[in-house]
């Protein structure tokens, strides 16, 4: 019996993944609206969002990802891939492409209260979340030290630059709205795990024993559980950031527009 593609793999797992989550996004647009409460991908701005985040990932991405490559943390089953551009089969742009979009689908089913809430210490919060994610880097490349843990290092220093950015900048909002972000998070997390695991299973792709740790959850490398859970939470994230931008500087228009001059007389 032949293996099957890469190709195969987005057909048996992401097309019908998008597709479904399109069609019940039409399901929960009126349910949300009369409980009073607004979708994250209501309005076109969330998917200029989207597709800027997509970009971003396939630029951040594609270097880190065909440096592995050709490391040799991973590689591909004989005759599973069309072509190759670069060290990364075309499937991979792919992938890397259509896990955002998947993700903001998903997350455009969720929603928030109408307004955003002050939060306390903003600048407190913000200093120790950025710390933190410079703990990670730290930890990250000290893990690329050795061959046992170099590709969770790798994943993990790869992820700590776009951590930090994104507490630096929202981390009290991240944190006020924490379970949105982590049931955004993790359903398309698990969801890709285990498709991700199926793919190992049949030979898709297969990652190096050398760089990686051996240690697995159902069968799951635990580098591979972790490049999905920074992965969604990046999506996750960074769109209700930008949300919180755009709901922020429409605030701020508002004002400009109700004071003479533009300028607020309280100040």
């Amino acid at each position: 019996m032949t293996a099957p593609t890469y190709l195969q793999f987005h057909l048996a797992f992401l097309v019908p993944a998008l597709m479904f989550m399109t069609a019940t996004a039409f399901v929960s647009r009126p349910r949300l609206r009369n409980a009073g409460l607004w979708r994250l991908g209501a309005g076109r701005t969330y998917w200029v969002g989207v597709a800027i985040i997509t970009v971003v990932a396939l630029v951040y991405t594609t270097p880190w990802d065909n440096y592995l490559i050709a490391r040799g943390v991973w590689w591909y089953g004989d005759g599973s891939t069309l072509a190759t551009l670069g060290h990364a089969p075309v499937e991979e742009y792919v992938f890397i492409v259509v896990q955002p979009w998947l993700t903001a689908l998903w997350l455009s089913h969720l929603s928030l209260p109408s307004e955003w809430s002050t939060v306390a210490n903003p600048i407190r919060s913000r200093v120790v979340a950025t710390a933190l994610a410079v703990a990670l880097g730290v930890a990250g490349w000290l893990m690329l030290g050795s061959d046992a843990t170099f590709y969770l290092g790798a994943i993990v220093a790869w992820a700590a630059p776009v951590l930090a950015l994104q507490w630096a900048v929202g981390a009290p909002q991240l944190w006020a709205r924490r379970r949105l972000v982590a049931l955004g998070t993790l359903v398309p997390a698990a969801y890709l795990c285990v498709a991700d695991r199926i793919a190992i299973e049949y030979g898709i792709w297969v990652l190096s024993a050398r760089y990686t740790t051996g240690l697995t959850v159902a069968g799951l490398p635990i580098e591979e559980a972790t490049f999905f859970l920074v992965t969604n939470g990046f999506v996750v994230q960074g769109l209700v950031l930008y949300r919180w931008v755009l709901d922020r500087r429409t605030a701020d228009e508002e004002v400009d527009r109700q004071t003479p001059g533009g300028v607020d007389p309280n100040t």
